[in-house]
Parts: C-alpha cells; sequence; structure tokens
C-alpha cells in the first residue's frame, strides 16, 4: 500500500499487500494489474483516506493478515526520509519476525536501478532475493513466482536468498498492456521426442560473468573423496584389439552390457555408459579417472575377435592405488559371448563384495543367435554415434538382425525405438509413428516382458495420442519389470516428467535429476536436464551452473548457446544472451532466441526481420518457436494461430505447455484452457 490507504476492508488470506512511495503510483499500478489479472488479490487503492486513527487501523489490519508484503523500492523512497510507507515498511518488518523462516512473506520490488546496497531500506529486506520490474513492468515469470508464494506447498520450501540473478529479464520500455513472457527453452528442441531431452537436450558455451553453483550441482560436477563409497565402479569402453580395427561395435557393445548387468545390483553404484564412454581412446592416468566420474574402481579391458573365435581379457583396478584386483583372459567361441558376460559381471560383483540379481541379460533376446546379436549392436553403436545417416543405418542393421531371428523381440522394440526418434530419415511423423508402434507391438507380442518396449510405447501414447493414462500404464509395467535395467530407470523419470507436464509443477523432477547426475556425471544430456528443470522451477542460478557444465564438456553441442542465451535474458542480461546466441551454429535454434532478444532490447525492427527469416525457413517443422516469439511480444492473437498449427501437426513439446513458460501470459485467455482440452490435459 501507499501513502493513500484504501477504506477499510476485509482482506482475503491469499492477498497480497503493495508498498510504495506515492511518486511510484504509475509503476504500483501496473504490477497490480498483472497480479489482479491472474486472480491474485492486491491491497492496493488510493482513496482520499490520508493518516489519521481509520487509516493506522486499517493498515495494520492489512499487514496483519496479508499473505505477501511486496514493498517497491526506487531512487523515490531513497531520497525521502519520511513518508507512510515507512510505517508500513516497519510494520512488515515486526510481523515478519514472527514467521517462519521456511515461509516467504517479504518479497521486495526494484522499479529502476537502485542496488541492492541501498541503505535507507531496513536490513531484513537484504536477507530476501530482490525481483526487478523496470518501471513495473510485470512478467508472467512473476506472477508466476507470486502464485508460488501464496500456495499451501510454499510453507515448505524456504525463501529465496539474496543472489546476483533475478527473475526477470530488463526489457525496453513497453505499454502497460503489454504482457511479457520468459520463455523456457524451445520445447521442440528441448522436449523431444524419445527420452524427453535425456537424451537430446542441448545447452551453450561462454558465460558472461559466472555465478556461484548450488552445492547440488556443483557435487555433481567435482564429487568429493568422501562421497566416494567403495563399493562404486565405471567400466571403460572395452579395446578393440582385432588384427583390422573393425570390432569397434561389438568391444563396445561387451561393454555396454557388462555395464548394464552390474547395474542390477542395488547396492552397487556404476557409472552410465555415456559418462564411462568419456575416456574412449584415451590414455588417461586411473586416478584423474575415477575422480571425475565419482568411484572407488574401474574395469577395463580388450576384446580380440577373429571368426568365430573371442579373446577378452578384462581386469578390475582399485583406483586410489592403481591396485589389480582381478584379472583374466577368456578364450572362447563367439556363441559363448553371453556366457563370458555373465561370468565378468559376476567375478566383478564378488570381488566388491555384492550380489547380482540373475536377471537373464535383454540383449539375447529369446533365442541366443549370435549372428542377430551381433547385427543388433551393430544398429546400437550407429543410434549412439548418431552422425548423419547413422540412424538409417541403425533402421538398417535392427532389420537384419529380425531377417535372421524373427523371434528378437529387442531387436523389434530397438527398432520401434529409432522410429519414435523419427531423425535424420525421410519419413514424416505420421509414417515414423505408424512403423514404430508395429514395430513396439511386435516386440511386446514376443516377449511381454521387453522393458525396452514398455517404455517406448509409452511414449508413443504420450506424445503422439496424448493418451495419458495409457502411458503411464506402460511406463509404471516397464519400472516393474526392471528397475535397474537403462530403460527402466528412464522409465521411472520419463513418468516423472509426464506428471509434471499433467500438474504442472517441475519440483519433484530435481530430486530425480540430481540421482542421474551421479550415474551419468558426464553426460551433457543429463546437466541439459538439469538446466531446463532447474528454469522450470525458477532456479536460475542452478540452471545457469549446469548449463556452464554442459559447455565444458561439450562446447560445439548444438543447441547450446541458444538455450544458454535464454537464461541469461531471464536474468537480466540480453546482451549478454545476444552475444550468446550469437555463437549458436544451429540456425534453427538461433534464430528464434536472436528474435526474442531483439525485441527486449526495443530493436523491433530487427526483431521483425529475424522472426520473418524464421518462418520462411522452419515454418513447416516449428510451429511453437514462432507461437513463442508472438506470446513474447503479447500478441496473444498471433501466438494462438501458431499453437493451433503446432497441435494440427501434432508437435513435439506442445503436450508440455503447462510446463513451458512461454504461454504464462496466454492463461487467462480462454483459448488456452480451450487447448488444454483438447490435448486431454486437466484444466
Amino acid at each position: 500500500m501507499g501513502e493513500e490507504p484504501p477504506k477499510p476492508a476485509s482482506t482475503p488470506t491469499g492477498a497480497v499487500f503493495l508498498s510504495y512511495a506515492s511518486q511510484d503510483v504509475e509503476a504500483a499500478a501496473r504490477i497490480c494489474a498483472a497480479l489482479r489479472a491472474a486472480g491474485i488479490e492486491v491491497w492496493f487503492d488510493q482513496s482520499e483516506l490520508r493518516g489519521g486513527d481509520a487509516w493506522d487501523q486499517s493498515i495494520r489490519k492489512q499487514i496483519k493478515t496479508c499473505a505477501l508484503f511486496l514493498p517497491i523500492i526506487s531512487k523515490h523512497t531513497h531520497e525521502r526520509a519520511e513518508g507512510y510507507f515507512r510505517l508500513e515498511w516497519k510494520l512488515a518488518v515486526d510481523r515478519s519476525h514472527l514467521i517462519t523462516a521456511h515461509k516467504a512473506f517479504l518479497v521486495p520490488v526494484v522499479i529502476d536501478d537502485t542496488g541492492e546496497d541501498e541503505e535507507h531500506v531496513p536490513d531484513k529486506f537484504r536477507e530476501v532475493q530482490w525481483m526487478r520490474l523496470p518501471a513495473g513492468e510485470t512478467p508472467p515469470a512473476f506472477v508466476q513466482r507470486v502464485q508460488r508464494l501464496l500456495s499451501p506447498e510454499a510453507a515448505l520450501t524456504p525463501p529465496q536468498t539474496r543472489s546476483p540473478a533475478a527473475v526477470v529479464p530488463q526489457a525496453a520500455a513497453a505499454s502497460r498492456q503489454q504482457q511479457w513472457l520468459l520463455p523456457l527453452i524451445a520445447a521442440a528442441a528441448v522436449i523431444g521426442p524419445g527420452y524427453f531431452a535425456l537424451d537430446k537436450f542441448v545447452l551453450s558455451k561462454h558465460t558472461a560473468s559466472p555465478a556461484h553453483a548450488p552445492t547440488q550441482i556443483a557435487q555433481a560436477v567435482a564429487p568429493s573423496q568422501s562421497a566416494v563409497t567403495e563399493k562404486s565402479i565405471a567400466v571403460l569402453p572395452f579395446v578393440d584389439m582385432s588384427e583390422k580395427h573393425d570390432q569397434e561395435y561389438f568391444s563396445d557393445g561387451l561393454s555396454e552390457e557388462l555395464i548394464n548387468q552390474l547395474a542390477q545390483n542395488a547396492d552397487l553404484k556404476v557409472i552410465a555408459r555415456t559418462s564411462s564412454f568419456q575416456f574412449k581412446a584415451k590414455s588417461e592416468d586411473i586416478r584423474l579417472i575415477a575422480g571425475k566420474l565419482g568411484v572407488a574402481n574401474l574395469l577395463e579391458g580388450s576384446v580380440r575377435k577373429s571368426g568365430d573365435r573371442l579373446r577378452i581379457t578384462a581386469q578390475l583396478i582399485r583406483a586410489s592405488d592403481g591396485v589389480h584386483l582381478w584379472s583374466t583372459t577368456y578364450d572362447r567361441k563367439l556363441n559363448d559371448v553371453f556366457a563370458v558376460q555373465s561370468e565378468i559381471a559376476a567375478t566383478v560383483a564378488q570381488a566388491l563384495n555384492v550380489t547380482l540379481s540373475g536377471r537373464r541379460s535383454a540383449a539375447t533376446g529369446s533365442v541366443q543367435n549370435v549372428a542377430a546379436y551381433n547385427l543388433l549392436l551393430k544398429g546400437d553403436f550407429f543410434l549412439t554415434r548418431s552422425t548423419k545417416g547413422d540412424n538409417e543405418r541403425a533402421i538398417e542393421q535392427y532389420q537384419q538382425a529380425i531377417k535372421l531371428d524373427p523371434n528378437y523381440s529387442l531387436a523389434w522394440a530397438k527398432l520401434g525405438r529409432v522410429y519414435v526418434w523419427q531423425d535424420d530419415f525421410p519419413l514424416t511423423p505420421s509414417e515414423a509413428e505408424s512403423k514404430a508402434r508395429d514395430a513396439l507391438q511386435r516386440a511386446l507380442a514376443l516377449d511381454p516382458s521387453s522393458v525396452t518396449a514398455h517404455r517406448w510405447l509409452a511414449q508413443i501414447y504420450e506424445q503422439f495420442d496424448w493418451d495419458w493414462p495409457a502411458a503411464q500404464a506402460e511406463y509404471e509395467r516397464a519400472v516393474a519389470l526392471d528397475p535397474g535395467s537403462q530403460d527402466g530407470r528412464r522409465a521411472r523419470y520419463d513418468l516423472a516428467v509426464m506428471t509434471a507436464r499433467l500438474t504442472g509443477r517441475c519440483d519433484a523432477l530435481i530430486p530425480l535429476v540430481l540421482e542421474e547426475l551421479a550415474r551419468d556425471p558426464l553426460d551433457t544430456s543429463i546437466f541439459g536436464w538439469a538446466g531446463w528443470v532447474y528454469t522450470c522451477s525458477g532456479q536460475l542460478e542452478a540452471a545457469a551452473a549446469a548449463y556452464r557444465r554442459v559447455i565444458e564438456l561439450n562446447p560445439d553441442k548444438l543447441g547450446a548457446h541458444a538455450n544458454y542465451a535464454v537464461t541469461l535474458l531471464l536474468m537480466n542480461k540480453a546482451a549478454d544472451a545476444l552475444a550468446e546466441v550469437e555463437r549458436e551454429a544451429d540456425e534453427g535454434e538461433r534464430l528464434p532466441v536472436i528474435a526474442r532478444i531483439y525485441w527486449t532490447l526495443g530493436r523491433r525492427n530487427d526483431a521483425d526481420a529475424m522472426l520473418r527469416q524464421f518462418e520462411s525457413k522452419f515454418a513447416d517443422f516449428h510451429a511453437l518457436p514462432i507461437a513463442g516469439n508472438y506470446a513474447w511480444r503479447g500478441d496473444s492473437d498471433a501466438a494462438f494461430v501458431w499453437l493451433e498449427r503446432a497441435y494440427t501437426r501434432r508437435d513435439s513439446g506442445l503436450e508440455a505447455i503447462k510446463i513451458d513458460w512461454r504461454w504464462t501470459s496466454l492463461h487467462s485467455d480462454p483459448r488456452y484452457k480451450a487447448l488444454l482440452r483438447k490435448l486431454k490435459l486437466p484444466e
């Protein structure tokens, strides 16, 4: 409230008290209007009541009963030694001492360039994070934050302490009616088909001014020695020692299968393939490798394959001193490869004093056809490598495996997975979906316990059909069948992500992100997922730390600079965001982000030109980034036109509309709820 308080009235439990100096009334009115438009009760009035007993009674009652107190800080409050707002501030501070530290109450807002070292504010204001709303322009992200603080769950979450990052971008002056939107990352890139960004996440490089990463992210980047358990291991990629060095796919497949078998034990920490394979063909000290992976033991070896003969050498090494705990060479026929894998895994488990589950390998399928298995490994090799044309090569290998063994359930399941992926081959989405569905249903007809098939069929139900109950049933089935396998674990995360899409809340994903980072500490996709989840949860400092880690691991990752630029934009660093996105090599990622940044900087003609350029090149494939740009501008009509196009095409990412911040400004529009109903999402 300001210097002209309203007449006494009852205040709803969830009301917000707006405190301002009279010179800032226009900025206060903009903030008030934005909050009220979202259905938030705000105590803000400009009656002629000035001071006196009635004012005193009213003001004390309102501050005593309001849910949040928003003091507006500016050069005007700095310059004024006296004012009714100072009494309001004192009353609010007094009440804050009676409120638990885990309950947010004070939410300071700065409407100009007043610094956080401003000496004319109560010390209590400096203990919490300040929000910057230039001239009172109030983006949806701030409104969303206030809504979260007013929710019952907010009592369980400590308020944010002061940090250099703000939640909203500093934008050029705009009309009072304009709604600014803080977009997440282009959902078409972020929430892609397959494993919701764990398989396809993108981030960026070249940060402007590094912020301190939250403890959780810092520990993921550099695990402390005290946190390393003795029952932890990384399987390094076995070396191809074949005469022609043409069996890399086989040695990679053997290494991955050993990882899968060892991971069956819940008491043994096993690093995932992506991180272990970072050290492929590198001669690095084992202690350094173990330190980067956060493990106490390493398993390494070599494979020599000639005709139907195999020589596999494996050795278990204690990283702290380099002692070889166990080493063996196996000379076997190729047909014995499955037995050798199980024997190595069992021996390693015994050496580490853990017990394996005894589950059979999914790679063998219903029939141990070694030739078909060999082709399956080739398909996996191409799918993982993911260079241009590799998806088509993977399909060819899986199809050949099926031709040799029509009952090979896993080959059918992995064939379906590539089609769900629907990248890098000339099929329409509907054609890819049809082929994927057919392959996965064949896999389940052959083996109803196929975890891979259940997980990827769930993806079809979720992304193509928007059949949430069917997708949930398939995810839960995959987890129940084999929670320790890679697809079982990822089905669990897929289900959590789908739940977030349905509920509109991302907070529950954070523990899962941290859990996966412990298993896969060098996987850029996981850090990318972490960045997205933290951004979705409003924790921009943590998001930035995760994104910077991706850059360190892979500076050339496509989409990296664009996604990080969006984060910088959300952190009030539009100029830095522009410099960042200009380093982005992927034009489809670069153009829509530049258009947003130009608009934010007030370069409207440049923004229009950039958006037209993007539309001319990508309108047939990426409707959502275009819709997001129009929503960012406050043009809801154009935004809904492009959202409807995305709906007609069933564009990936539309199903995440409830947790995608690009659409926050559209929530009050009746067309938004209509779209939720069409997507079968709860309103």
